[in-house]
């Protein structure tokens, strides 16, 4: 028989949620680092401070993806629905994790406007999920769409012999893409242009900042 959730348990879960994300210990599907399956070649100083920027960026970025998924999880109408935003949170919970170890192995920080970002995300998330599940599914899927296009740009800018973090990307490149994918197929309507242009916008901000801060 599956529990009935009051009000006061689904506070304290996504209390738990918001803690777990902003202090570094998300719930994760436990899936293996693709960075372990890479040597660590000896990097530059520049190298490895570009690096680390970049991955900063990705865990910025992954910070507001979960607050995306809670804030749309928490006004989805349909179970199906709030269950896929699960799953997908927490193969972006992976993200977190390794975003994370790499910029410890890289010997830098996270941005310092995590908690800035995150209840940011978290307000744009409940506020797309009110407006219904096709519109929220459309814009999971927009947001993979335009995160898969800053992945690729990292990829680009990446030193070649930083092989674990071109690891890490990639793997998080596939997963982005199938998670649009399934947002689509499970009804994603398709967002005004004028609405893609202002996530664009958002985007840019938080990616110039926390490349720095």
């Amino acid at each position: 028989m599956q529990r009935a959730y009051s009000p006061a348990d689904t506070l304290i879960a996504h209390t738990d949620r918001v803690l777990r994300t902003l202090t570094g210990h998300a719930k994760t599907t436990g899936r293996d680092n693709p960075a372990n399956t890479r040597d660590e070649n000896e990097l530059s100083a520049d190298e490895a401070k570009l690096s680390a920027q970049l991955m900063r960026v990705n865990h910025a970025g992954e910070v507001a993806a979960q607050a995306l998924y809670q804030g749309q999880s928490l006004t989805a109408r349909n179970k199906d629905v709030q269950e896929k935003l699960t799953q997908a949170a927490e193969e972006e919970n992976d993200h977190l994790a390794w975003c994370k170890s790499r910029l410890n192995e890289l010997d830098e920080k996270t941005s310092l406007l995590d908690p800035f970002w995150y209840f940011g995300s978290l307000a744009i998330g409940a506020t797309a999920g009110l407006a219904g599940d096709k519109w929220s599914l459309g814009f999971l899927a927009e947001t993979e769409r335009q995160v898969v296009q800053h992945i690729d740009s990292h990829l680009e800018k990446l030193p070649h012999t930083d092989q674990k973090t071109r690891a890490i990307l990639e793997q998080m490149r596939e997963d982005e893409n199938q998670h649009a994918t399934t947002a689509i197929e499970q009804g994603a309507a398709e967002l005004p242009s004028f609405i893609k242009q202002g996530m664009r916008l958002t985007s840019k901000i938080m990616t110039k900042t926390s490349f720095w801060i």
